[in-house]
């Protein structure tokens, strides 16, 4: 699905905002309606930042992000992905993420393990917060002793950094920004390579409805996430 996405946006002329609702661009519409026609068809339901709900009745539920990082992509920045996750009655089932500017695809299932281009991923070891690289979503009010940030621009790929060591953790310092499209993908990679995850508010981050929201937290070892959980507090 991500290769027809990705076939659908390289015919795609104009990468500017499509002027439905705010922060919507061309290319969201474009993939989100080739993405929707093969989950559709394949008999899944769909859970889509750009369309909403279908078929929410059908026991696999997919949340998608067809163009996570819009901006990066209309900008030609290198750093933008195309986003799944399978939700069950349990929960994360299987989950897709794919960098649609390199192609790097990250994969996980539920007990299964996580892997980036079929190899298997962990998280550093990184256990204090003055001793890591964050990737960062939003602006604290203040510097929270990590050693290093980046602010990359797409909350799924970051995530997955933080499941294969590129990053030691991430911190959303918005309020409530990010839908679950957004982040059950990244999530479950992170999970089945063994970083830890956690709301930042402490609420279930498994959630199937368009106007939930959540602010998503991730650290390489429970450590750093409890660390950066209470300096974000």
């Amino acid at each position: 699905m991500a290769t027809a996405v990705a076939t659908s946006l390289g015919r795609l002329e104009d990468w500017g905002l499509a002027g439905t609702r705010p922060g919507q661009y061309r290319s969201d519409l474009v993939a989100d309606q080739v993405a929707v026609d093969i989950l559709d068809r394949a008999g899944l339901g769909v859970l889509s930042e750009e369309s909403g709900v279908h078929h929410p009745e059908r026991p696999i539920l997919v949340a998608l992000d067809p163009v996570d990082g819009s901006t990066n992509a209309s900008r030609h920045l290198p750093w933008w992905a195309t986003s799944l996750c399978a939700l069950d009655r349990d929960g994360p089932l299987a989950a897709v993420v794919v960098n649609q500017a390199t192609s790097t695809t990250f994969e996980a299932i539920r007990g299964d393990g996580a892997w980036r281009d079929g190899a298997a991923i962990a998280p550093s070891s990184a256990a204090v917060l003055g001793e890591s690289m964050i990737g960062l979503s939003g602006l604290p009010p203040r510097h929270l002793g990590w050693r290093q940030f980046r602010a990359l621009g797409a909350a799924a790929l970051d995530l997955c950094q933080v499941a294969c060591g590129g990053l030691d953790a991430y911190l959303d310092c918005s309020v409530d920004a990010h839908g679950p499209w957004d982040y059950l993908g990244g999530l479950l990679v992170c999970l089945e390579a063994g970083a830890s995850v956690a709301d930042a508010h402490g609420r279930d981050l498994v959630m199937r409805g368009h106007a939930d929201r959540r602010t998503p937290v991730a650290g390489a070892t429970p450590a750093l996430l409890a660390e950066l959980l209470a300096a974000r507090k």
